[in-house]
């Protein structure tokens, strides 16, 4: 049975997609499940940096015909598979995104789960993730301008005929508006995970499975496993999280972080996380 293809997107670059698609991929593995992620953020890719594997043939080189898919992969922590890519403009200048249809469907034969990281921005190479995949995760924060270019990517899905699964909220607070967030973006919201400044090692569920990011990853791998293998429908789906974990999130931030959090009005948002603790 052929694996299911997962691509994380978000239109914003900066909102954390690479982070959550090397966690989510991290904690599924931990759950016994063979899974392999893959860089397909051609133009800046750095999935390789953050997982250790940034030296040796990358996903540029298989895509220029100069490597194997197998020559490619490399495995890491918890026994993750990783499809790298690399930063020099040789390499995005002889890379064929249209390749990556062929790489991806490869990987789908040989792994339960294909876990794509993708590009911020609406582009020619997007369109083959998106267009491949069996279900689309959007990842934005909070911010005005995260959750705008999250929707253009929805739009860009549903052009391809695509599906999205559902949306993920970075460096959520308490204060979080998440049903607006999934309101506009017209998608249900899978989970929210907070904001942890203490936590830089990637993936944190290995590094620092004790700390609540990590349990929010935890939980979002627990619930995406039971729509990629049970045929769970992500609306009927629970949100995934705990009000423990953003027990320590306050309503103001530094001026310098505005761009990527913003406060929410909790009378128009409906309270706490927009009302779904109800």
């Amino acid at each position: 049975m052929a694996g299911y293809v997962c691509t994380v997107a978000g239109g914003k670059g900066g909102v954390g997609k690479t982070t959550t698609a090397v966690n989510v991929s991290t904690a599924l593995q931990q759950r016994g499940h063979d899974v392999v992620v893959v860089d397909a953020d051609l133009g800046m890719a750095n999935l390789g940096e953050l997982v250790g594997a940034a030296d040796g043939p990358s996903v540029h080189q298989v895509l220029a015909g100069e490597a194997t898919v197998e020559e490619a992969l490399v495995d890491v922590d918890e026994g993750l598979t990783v499809l790298p890519g690399e930063q020099s403009l040789d390499a995005f200048a002889g890379a064929d995104p249209a390749g990556l249809t062929g790489v991806i469907e490869r990987l789908r034969e040989r792994h339960d789960v294909v876990i794509v990281d993708t590009g911020s921005g609406v582009s020619h190479e997007m369109a083959v993730p998106l267009g491949l995949a069996d279900g689309v995760v959007l990842v934005t924060t909070p911010a005005e301008v995260a959750v705008t270019d999250a929707g253009k990517t929805a739009d860009l899905v549903e052009r391809l005929g695509g599906t999205v699964l559902g949306v993920v909220a970075l460096r959520a607070t308490g204060d979080t508006d998440l049903a607006g967030i999934g309101s506009r973006l017209g998608a249900p919201v899978l989970g929210a995970v907070p904001d942890d400044p203490a936590v830089g090692a990637e993936p944190a569920v290995v590094e620092a499975p004790e700390r609540d990011v990590s349990a929010a990853y935890g939980a979002l791998a627990e619930q995406l496993s039971q729509v990629f293998f049970d045929g769970v429908d992500p609306a009927d789906a629970e949100t995934v999280l705990e009000e423990a974990w953003f027990e320590d999130s306050t309503e103001s931030v530094a001026e310098d972080e505005s761009e990527d959090r913003e406060e929410e009005n909790e009378e128009d948002s409906g309270g706490r996380f927009g009302g779904l603790f109800g």
